[in-house]
């Protein structure tokens, strides 16, 4: 599976996405975030299921974007574009995937601003093709593996949030996926999209990079729990003898 998480908040955007894929036994590293330029604006990509699905997509809109006569003006043009193909990808190769087992599972988050949108813009692809924009009341989406680290998110993102704010709480909903997910880890890359920028910076971090971070995360979940009031825990620890805080002989 993948983790690609795509936010948006106030002062911009932010994408992270793994690098792991699983074939069988075999573990090796692969982008899924790919930045794109139409004409002096950019705009982010990322995609989780079959890599072969998202390579012939990729390579079908290169030869759109070399084919056109002037870029897009609007990310919404871009997203139907992106969703056009991947149906077209669906129809060459769906029925083959899925007499081999495979399944058409292709899901697609898209980020940026182009010159003719009000602000930055997140939308979310789905397999057949159809989307919906990230809006203000849910500013995220995650695809691939994306139960372990919501609870992060849906507890301390706003839409208000800082940009920084944005990364941390990302990073911690990608460490909360790693723990538990095999098919999900490090290195991972990251898009930042500031407003009115028209532009994205990337970054690549390794687990060395994190490491120290996602130990003190750790711990302080730990201190946490320790710390958390207890009294309501006699009502039903008295049943069994004793209260809470006693240990159990």
């Amino acid at each position: 599976m993948s983790f690609c998480l795509g936010i948006k908040v106030i002062d911009g955007l932010v994408a992270i996405a793994d690098t792991r894929i699983t074939t069988g036994s075999e573990r090796i590293t692969a982008r899924k975030l790919s930045v794109f330029r139409e004409g002096d604006c950019q705009f982010f990509m990322m995609t989780s299921g079959l890599r072969s699905v998202r390579d012939k997509v990729l390579t079908y809109y290169g030869e759109l974007q070399e084919a056109a006569v002037e870029p897009a003006d609007r990310l919404f043009k871009v997203v139907n574009r992106l969703s056009e193909l991947i149906r077209r990808v669906a129809n060459e190769d769906k029925t083959y995937l899925e007499q081999s087992g495979l399944s058409f599972n292709s899901h697609a988050i898209v980020g940026g601003r182009l010159r003719a949108d009000a602000t930055h813009k997140l939308f979310l692809i789905y397999p057949q093709g159809n989307w919906i924009e990230v809006g203000e009341g849910s500013p995220y989406q995650i695809i691939g593996t994306a139960h372990y680290g919501k609870p992060v998110i849906d507890r301390v993102l706003t839409y208000q949030d800082s940009l920084r704010t944005a990364l941390k709480v990302g990073v911690l909903a990608f460490d909360s996926t790693r723990i538990s997910a095999a098919d999900v880890g490090f290195p991972i890359d990251v898009a930042l999209y500031r407003r009115d920028t028209f532009s994205i910076v990337e970054h690549r971090y390794d687990a060395e990079d994190l490491a120290d971070i996602t130990s003190w995360w750790q711990e302080k979940l730990r201190d946490l729990v320790r710390a958390l009031p207890d009294h309501w825990l006699d009502a039903a620890f008295s049943r069994i003898g004793g209260s809470a805080a006693a240990p159990v002989s």
